[in-house]
C-alpha cells in the first residue's frame, strides 16, 4: 500500500490501556503494509527521553506547575523537530502515545494550582508546535478507580499515577471537555470494554479517517 500521512494521538488517564491499543494498532498498520512510527510522550526523540527520565521520576510537586509545564514543551518540541515532522514527511503515519492533551489536562484540570493557565498553555504551544494539530486524537475514557486498579497491579507507579484519586477525576473531566470544544478532533472511547472491542472501535476510525 502506498504511504498514508497523518498524525494521530491516543490520550486518556493512567490505566486506560493506550500502550496496548497502541501496540495491537500497530500490528494492524503492519499487517496493512502501512508505513507508519508509533511513539509517546513524554520522549520519542534522544533529547525528549532524557527529559522524560526527569519529568516522571521523582516526587509530585518537585516543581511548580510553570517548570513542569515547561519540560514537557521543550520534550515536546524535540520530539516534533526529531521525529514527528520527518516521519510524517516521509509519508508515514505517525501514532503518539500522549501529546499536548495530556499537558493541558495534567497541568490545568488535574494539578489545579492555578499558576498556569488554560490560555498561557495554549501560548506556549502556538510557539512550539505553530498551527499544528494532530489531525486525530481517540481519548480512551475509563473510571479512575477502575484506571488505578489495572496501575497497581502493573507494580511501581510514576509520580504522576501515585496522584490521588481526586486527582485523576479532574484529569477525565479535563479530557472530556477537551474534547467536547474539539469535537471533529477528539473522538472519546469507552476503555471499560475489552481490549479487542477497543481495538475494533480504533481501527474504524483509522479506515474512515484515512484509508
Amino acid at each position: 500500500m502506498s504511504a498514508l500521512k497523518g498524525f494521530i494521538t491516543i490520550e486518556g488517564g493512567d490505566g486506560a490501556g493506550k500502550s496496548t491499543q497502541i501496540r495491537m494498532l500497530g500490528n494492524y498498520l503492519e499487517k496493512k503494509n502501512i508505513p507508519h512510527l508509533l511513539t509517546r510522550e513524554p520522549g520519542g526523540s534522544i533529547g525528549a527521553n532524557e527529559i522524560r527520565q526527569i519529568l516522571i521520576n521523582g516526587q509530585l510537586n518537585k516543581w511548580d506547575a510553570i517548570s513542569e509545564t515547561l519540560l514537557f514543551y521543550a520534550a515536546r518540541r524535540s520530539h516534533l523537530v526529531d521525529t514527528i515532522w520527518p516521519a510524517l514527511k516521509e509519508g508515514k503515519l505517525v501514532i503518539s502515545d500522549r501529546f499536548s492533551d495530556s499537558t493541558m489536562a495534567y497541568q490545568v484540570y488535574g494539578r489545579q494550582t492555578g499558576s498556569i493557565t488554560k490560555e498561557q498553555i495554549e501560548e506556549l504551544y502556538h510557539l512550539v508546535a505553530g498551527d499544528f494539530k494532530p489531525d486525530l486524537t481517540i481519548i480512551l475514557d475509563i473510571d479512575p478507580q477502575i484506571g488505578l486498579s489495572r496501575v497497581q497491579k502493573r507494580g511501581e507507579q510514576d509520580r504522576f499515577e501515585a496522584s490521588a484519586l481526586s486527582f485523576h477525576e479532574r484529569l477525565r473531566q479535563g479530557f472530556k471537555e477537551i474534547a467536547a470544544a474539539e469535537p471533529r478532533r477528539c473522538i472519546i472511547i469507552n476503555a471499560n470494554q475489552s481490549e479487542e472491542a477497543i481495538h475494533q472501535s480504533i481501527v474504524q476510525l483509522i479506515e474512515e479517517r484515512f484509508l
